[in-house]
């Protein structure tokens, strides 16, 4: 008796992933994964346990890029707003197809409550710490999500942004995140006109 097939965990991720990108997000079940592998469901089961899981193991792949960018700065300041930088730089620093990947991926998470806990969870961590006590906390979450809604309306085909476009709101976000830049408040741009008296 032979021994047993073993199974390609990377090309069922390939699977995984094509039918995320080619049919969208609802259509990633253990069976289509299973049926386009051309192997069980049973065996797709022993490589992943569940659709979570596997979910999990696709972003994993697609933010080995992200998360060497992110260790890159957050390591030299691991502090709430140094993070944020962090993020700002690894999201912007990620090539456009594994960002796309990573797109279509957020979409098949937003399917179920349980398979967002790991996301959510994900997020707590980046955002530890993180208060709106001072200029420097609001600027960093504002930037954070600035950061996010970037990467969802680009990827996501919302708004058309170009490599320009794209490059001048990361340098925005740098510079409203400089440790040392200048307070927004003193730039005669950014301050409110003032009124004249009567």
């Amino acid at each position: 008796m032979g021994r047993p097939k073993s199974i390609d965990r990377d090309a069922v991720l390939d699977v995984a992933e094509a039918i995320v990108r080619t049919q969208g997000a609802a259509a990633l079940t253990l069976d289509a994964v299973a049926q386009a592998a051309g192997i069980s469901k049973g065996g797709v089961q022993s490589c992943f346990g569940t659709k979570a899981a596997l979910v999990d193991a696709l972003f994993e792949r697609f933010g080995q890029a992200y998360e060497r960018r992110y260790r890159e700065v957050a390591d030299t300041d691991p502090s709430p707003v140094g993070r944020v930088r962090a993020h700002v730089a690894a999201t912007f620093g990620s090539d456009e197809v594994s960002s796309a990947k990573a797109a279509g991926l957020l979409a098949a998470l937003l399917q179920s409550p349980q398979e967002l806990e790991s996301t959510r969870q994900w997020y707590r961590e980046r955002l530890q710490g993180l208060c709106m006590d001072t200029p420097e906390h609001r600027s960093a979450w504002l930037a954070f999500l600035a950061a996010e809604g970037a990467f969802m309306v680009r990827y996501f085909g919302l708004v058309e942004m170009n490599e320009r476009l794209w490059r001048a709101i990361e340098a925005e976000l740098q510079h409203t995140l400089a440790p040392s830049g200048p307070d927004p408040s003193a730039d005669p741009r950014r301050r409110p006109p003032r009124r004249r008296r009567s």
